[in-house]
């Protein structure tokens, strides 16, 4: 393995240079701030996530802002972030920390990890840039520039291995362990990214060993890019469009007039009912999700 010190210093004085100057990163950044970003950044692009970023934060600055919100105002403002499941997923946290945290986010891990819908990555993600823990934080971005520096590897795993776990572990620095992990994470956003690394512009091409090895290709199953165009998703999106701008109930036929295709659109809906994103009511109409009380 790359000796960890070869590794470090580099990437971190390159990060000093090139950090991208994220309001998620900032010193009077709040933990509930760094929870938002994170869900907000999964399977997303920081371009999209900004505005809808200071949107909530504008609105529900607190978790308890957004507990006392019905679930379908939090699915409303996620905008076309996409995903919208966590929105509801943002949502029930908010609730858990307000009702069972005092309001407060949780700085241990074992506990951020008991709360709705938070996955290692993000209780590892908050626990260490919200409050200074160290802790592994393993991102698409950087299980890549790991794959890539240290196993010789175009890509990293489709799922997240326990060899890795332990690889990133092995990689902590004693001191300074967030900034070296958001370090690696910028880093694989610009420079080591999937489609077209600028190995020239990297601050460890000389030690990668995936370069060094001659660039070999993914020897796994092909990657293959996601669709979006005619699929369930789009559906499933054309019709989340039309409760969200609704501000109330809506007919059957509002819904109804996005979709030609009546099996797909009938399956659609049915899915977002299924899912918590949409509510049928007796009279008919539909609209995005109450609070049971």
């Amino acid at each position: 393995m790359v000796e960890p010190n070869l590794l470090h210093a580099p990437v971190l004085d390159w990060y000093e240079d090139n950090a991208r100057d994220l309001p998620w990163r900032a010193a009077d950044a709040t933990p509930w701030g760094v929870l938002v970003s994170e869900i907000m950044l999964q399977q997303t692009p920081v371009v999209r996530v900004l505005p809808i970023w200071h949107e909530w934060m504008d609105r529900w600055p607190t978790p308890a802002a957004l507990a006392a919100e019905q679930p379908g105002e939090a699915v409303r403002h996620w905008g076309r972030l996409g995903y919208p499941r966590r929105a509801l997923r943002l949502h029930a946290c908010a609730r858990a920390i307000t009702d069972e945290h005092g309001g407060e986010v949780p700085s241990d891990h074992e506990t951020l990890l008991s709360l709705p819908g938070i996955g290692e990555y993000t209780a590892a993600a908050v626990a260490s840039f919200a409050y200074g823990g160290r802790h592994a934080v393993l991102d698409t971005n950087v299980r890549r520039v790991f794959a890539r520096a240290v196993r010789a590897e175009e890509y990293p795993p489709t799922a997240t291995s326990a060899a890795e776990r332990r690889l990133a572990e092995a990689l902590l620095p004693e001191l300074g362990a967030p900034r070296w992990g958001v370090a690696v994470m910028e880093l694989g956003a610009l420079v080591c990214t999937a489609r077209a690394p600028r190995c020239a512009d990297c601050p460890i091409t000389h030690v990668c060993a995936w370069r060094l090895a001659g660039k070999p290709p993914h020897a796994g199953p092909a990657r293959k890019g996601q669709t979006y165009a005619g699929t369930d998703r789009q559906c499933r999106g054309r019709l989340l469009e039309v409760l969200r701008k609704a501000h109330g109930p809506v007919p059957k036929a509002a819904l109804d007039v996005v979709w030609d295709d009546a099996v797909q659109r009938e399956r659609a809906l049915d899915g977002l009912i299924a899912d918590g994103l949409a509510e049928a009511l007796d009279d008919g109409t539909y609209r995005l999700p109450h609070a049971t009380t």
